[in-house]
């Protein structure tokens, strides 16, 4: 059996935020079956950790695919080894395809230290047009497309066809626009990963990050993305690093018969 936990990120509300399954391992298991149980757990991540010499192997798997990167389920990760496995050090460091990740506990917070990716400007593919079915006048590229529109109401009344959407070469698409009352929000779309709309995304911040920090002049930011779940993320630009911080909040915990 593996020891399981659901742990709602950016969040300190359960049925808020982004859920993530997060499985502690004592060696890895075959990669088959973390696919399968991410599957079977149909969130848009769920996060495997072993132990290293000075930290911990991190990987996460959508319900189709293994990713380079995800903050949420890195969150939820530190959650559990700071709340519930009794991990006593200030400082954990996750080795991923990502590379380190250093992520720390600040009061309530968790606080990740992620790679910046900012994105250049391109021109809208027609399947990004036709799945936005709106003007697209600034349009990016880094991982995943980036979308600027101007008002949060735009990104909040989005209706994607997810079918066109599937048809880009990238692992989403984030779109955003100046907040009401955060200095951003944004949406995040990857039917191409196997998640139609994810509910926040620490990863799309990473590109996020440093494209406002240049329109706003500032390097801390309020960042809200509206999904229907929603959640808040407090956003640090330095240099070529991007600091993500929210909260987190456990919603079950449990064994997976997987004999």
């Amino acid at each position: 059996m593996i020891l399981y936990f659901e742990v709602h990120s950016f969040t300190d509300h359960v049925f808020h935020g982004n859920p993530a399954g997060v499985c502690p391992l004592d060696q890895w298991i075959d990669d088959e079956l973390m696919q399968k149980i991410a599957k079977e757990n149909g969130l848009s991540e769920t996060a495997f950790f072993v132990p290293s010499k000075d930290g911990f192997d991190l990987r996460w798997f959508t319900p189709t695919m293994e990713v380079d990167l995800c903050g949420h389920a890195t969150l939820a990760s530190a959650f559990v080894l700071f709340e519930h496995l009794d991990y006593e050090g200030e400082m954990i460091v996750f080795h991923t395809q990502s590379g380190d990740l250093m992520v720390s506990k600040q009061g309530s917070a968790i606080v990740m230290d992620f790679p910046s990716r900012p994105a250049t400007r391109v021109d809208a593919p027609d399947h990004l047009v036709n799945a936005l079915n709106c003007e697209l006048s600034d349009v990016y590229k880094a991982r995943d497309y980036m979308v600027v529109l101007e008002t949060e109401e735009a990104v909040r009344n989005l209706n994607p066809n997810f079918s066109e959407l599937e048809q880009l070469n990238c692992t989403g698409v984030i779109v955003t626009a100046p907040g009401e009352e955060v200095d951003f929000v944004s949406r995040f779309f990857a039917p191409m990963a196997g998640i139609p709309e994810d509910p926040v995304t620490g990863s799309a911040h990473c590109t996020l990050t440093p494209y406002w920090a240049a329109v706003l002049g500032a390097t801390d930011l309020a960042a809200r993305q509206i999904s229907e779940r929603g959640g808040e993320l407090a956003c640090r630009l330095d240099d070529d690093r991007v600091q993500i911080a929210g909260r987190a909040v456990l919603y079950s915990r449990g064994f997976l018969n997987i004999d």
